[in-house]
């Protein structure tokens, strides 16, 4: 299985390595790519739970919010990019199966660290919007606001304002899981085909 779990990462790492090399300007494309992706996010997002908003007094307000948003999403998605790629170096190069199941685990991280940088993202942009608007709000009372969500939904998520809250911030982080989900995924497949080849192996006998 761990054979090829490596081979499977080993294939998209030459991949990626072949593509960036004749790709012209790969790293701004990489970056307008998340943009577009963290947008696509917001909006689906926010058409999904919370579609009253945008024909209330602050609709303008949500509309520019996802601009600022979906910039700081992509600068967090490109870091922890090329972090996964250094992980998966490193992982590859680890001999022992121990060490690169450590080595991908550190994925996990990344992906709690997205949740709380879409937090710092709706504060940041939020207070930016509310500037430009001429509704002018601190950031301590942003923070607040979304520090008592962030606290509703963790000791009451089943309440439905909960419920959606958290379905938000996932669609908003879902850029940030794409190489925790890969990883799992690749996991996955590799031990559906260990298992295969061992079925096999056994019915040949």
């Amino acid at each position: 299985m761990f054979a090829n779990w490596r081979n499977s990462l080993q294939e998209f790492l030459d991949w990626f390595l072949r593509k960036r090399a004749h790709i012209r300007f790969f790293f701004p494309k990489l970056f307008l790519l998340f943009v577009l992706i963290n947008l696509v996010c917001y909006w689906w997002a926010l058409l999904t739970t919370y579609p009253q908003h945008l024909a209330s007094w602050k609709g303008d307000e949500y509309v520019l919010l996802g601009f600022p948003v979906a910039v700081l999403g992509a600068i967090f998605d490109a870091m922890s990019f090329y972090v996964t790629l250094a992980i998966v170096r490193r992982a590859l190069a680890s001999q022992s199966n121990v060490r690169f199941v450590s080595y991908l685990s550190v994925d996990v991280f990344i992906a709690v660290l997205a949740t709380f940088w879409v937090l710092f993202a709706f504060v940041a942009s939020g207070w930016v919007v509310s500037i430009v608007l001429d509704r002018p709000e601190t950031l301590t009372y942003r923070t607040e606001l979304y520090e008592g969500r962030f606290w509703k939904a963790i000791l009451n998520p089943l309440a439905p304002d909960n419920i959606c809250n958290i379905y938000f911030g996932m669609m908003m982080g879902a850029s940030a899981l794409l190489p925790t989900l890969y990883h799992f995924g690749v996991a996955i497949y590799s031990m559906f085909r260990w298992m295969a080849g061992r079925m096999l192996a056994i019915r040949a006998r």
